[in-house]
């Protein structure tokens, strides 16, 4: 996320050199300065009447920069709740489980984002899992990120190509690929933005190509867009295709009209069937987790932890029973935050935040420049069926509890697409002869690439703004890596001082909990501690000392009914 303040002042930094340039190419008539653009551009030109073959490079062009990266940003280490859940959900993906047995002891394994009865699992829906999964498959969980990022570029290119002409979709492509693809925490983190991108882009790409020629095809695209998003962001992914689907109703009856047995055969059947079979997965997939096909184990979670609701407009529940001081503090850090965004001044606040939120994570300074054809744009035919999805959503997105970037992620492909829908109109303008526009839109994607340059050059020094490299997070895994080198399994009693961030957790486990290599639990006092000891005898076992400085590990004597 692009949240650094230093790097958004190197961005216009950036924005006003480039911009600089610019004027001087356009009053001086300094024409070199852009001839090697122009040629570029008549090469992409070329290439983006191939369709299919744009889709496809922009997905392999992710692959192959990231790739090409590796050496530098290394491979990304978990660090946040939510990770460590997602990886749980991958670990019991790929060992062929839809859950896992709540473990013996299971209340010293308790954690953030997952839920421990009536199964063992993670809390969120399973479509980002499984994209973790296959990449544990092939070795390593971040290439299910890899992949699902690489896929989620090449499909907001598709996108783009419903809406816009070629060339035009093809550019939006490569500024996803260059704000979002390579260095942001979609890509370098497994929080899962990408996945619910990738729904939305299904879905968005679908409409317009629906409304001028009904296709099995693109409706099964459609399909499969909605059945990701539902099972990544259930909410957000609603109040993208409730619009969406007011605006095919609308077609199907509208003036314009196809015929009814058209829209029905080539539309509506295989929707349906996609969308019936999905929806049968998915309840099955509930009943296994959490014993009904109608409960998610969000719910779950929810019940068995939380005190915020999840929307502004529901009530808190009473404090549950919470068996760690720490879940207790975090929980009630939820709620106070919620009490807080619930007063006149929170609204407003909220409101502010969502947008700065918003600009920083998609647009920024560099795609700022062509918002000031927005007034232009607006107007026009071709986007106003995206500005009203894109205002229903953010109203939706208004009325959540809690915020953060990829739950933007839905809808993340109209953004990009009123930015180019508004570089379209900025390329027109002049003034007298000067070509003022088109120099400020062959501006965009120039400072994109600078940015992308600068961020890395800043790695060496750590200089704020870099993006995460690897060394970043790696004092758990460290101690797991040490861990994992010794001989037998390892139990590691993880203790926590009473000033504990509570965002820094080391208690996660892998799926398997009996037979993990090394298991993480949490101190819960002598006699409790000693229960455990007991259970998993077989084990070495150490105490953490997680906010020593740095984080100390000390063997453990066995129970004493263990020794002679």
């Amino acid at each position: 996320m692009i949240s650094n303040v230093r790097l958004l002042f190197l961005e216009f930094k950036v924005v006003a050199v480039v911009l600089f340039f610019a004027a001087l190419a356009v009053f001086t008539r300094a024409n070199i300065i852009f001839n090697g653009l122009k040629s570029c551009e008549r090469w992409l030109r070329r290439l983006a009447r191939r369709k299919t073959l744009s889709v496809l490079l922009i997905g392999l062009l992710v692959l192959a920069t990231r790739a090409a990266l590796i050496a530098i940003l290394g491979i990304p280490q978990p660090s946040i709740h939510d990770e460590f859940s997602y990886l749980l959900a991958a670990d019991t993906f790929a060992h062929g489980r839809l859950t896992n047995p709540s473990p013996p002891m299971w209340i010293h394994f308790e954690s953030f984002h997952i839920i421990l009865q009536p199964t063992y699992m993670s809390m969120y829906p399973p479509a980002q899992g499984m994209f973790l999964a296959f990449g544990e498959i092939l070795g390593h969980p971040w290439i299910g990120v890899l992949f699902s990022t690489a896929l989620m570029c090449a499909a907001l290119c598709w996108m783009f190509q419903g809406w816009l002409p070629p060339d035009w979709a093809l550019l939006g492509g490569i500024l996803v690929v260059l704000r979002i693809g390579i260095l942001s925490y979609w890509m370098n983190s497994y929080w899962g933005g990408s996945v619910p991108a990738l729904g939305g882009a299904l879905v968005l790409g679908a409409l317009p190509r629906l409304q001028r020629k009904p296709s099995t095809t693109v409706a099964c695209l459609m399909a499969i867009g909605l059945i990701i998003l539902a099972n990544s962001r259930p909410y957000e992914g609603l109040a993208l295709s409730l619009p969406v689907a007011v605006i095919l109703l609308m077609w199907m009856m509208g003036k314009h009209r196809p015929p009814l047995k058209l829209s029905l055969r080539n539309v509506v059947f295989p929707m349906a069937a996609i969308l019936a079979v999905g929806a049968f997965a998915g309840g099955y997939y509930n009943h296994r987790v959490t014993g009904s096909a109608f409960k998610m184990p969000y719910q779950v979670n929810q019940a068995t932890y939380g005190q915020a609701p999840l929307f502004l407009w529901q009530k808190p529940r009473p404090q549950p029973a919470y068996h760690h001081p720490l879940m207790r503090e975090f929980y009630t850090q939820y709620l106070k935050s919620y009490q807080n965004e619930r007063t006149p001044r929170g609204l407003w606040t909220r409101m502010m935040g969502i947008i700065l939120l918003c600009w920083l994570s998609f647009i920024g300074p560099a795609l700022s420049i062509p918002l000031v054809a927005f007034p232009y744009a607006r107007r026009d035919r071709r986007v106003q069926p995206a500005l009203w999805i894109l205002g229903i959503f953010m109203l939706a997105i208004l009325c959540e509890t809690w915020i953060q970037c990829h739950y933007f992620a839905p809808a993340m492909g109209l953004f990009f697409l009123i930015v180019l829908q508004c570089m379209r109109h900025l390329a027109k303008w002049h003034w007298r002869q000067f070509m003022v526009g088109s120099a400020l839109v062959r501006a965009v994607p120039l400072i994109c690439v600078f940015m992308v340059v600068m961020r890395l050059s800043l790695i060496p020094s750590r200089a704020p703004g870099a993006p995460l490299g690897p060394q970043d997070h790696l004092t758990r895994s460290a101690i797991l890596q040490k861990l994992d080198s010794l001989p037998g399994k390892q139990l590691v009693i993880v203790h926590y001082d009473a000033n504990h961030y509570a965002g820094d957790e080391w208690v996660y486990n892998s799926a398997d909990i009996d037979h993990s290599k090394v298991l993480w639990a949490r101190d819960m006092g002598t006699a409790d501690n000693q229960e455990l000891l007991r259970y998993f005898s077989a084990r070495k076992s150490w105490m953490l000392q997680a906010d020593q400085t740095p984080p100390r590990l000390d063997p453990l004597s066995p129970p004493a009914s263990t020794l002679p």
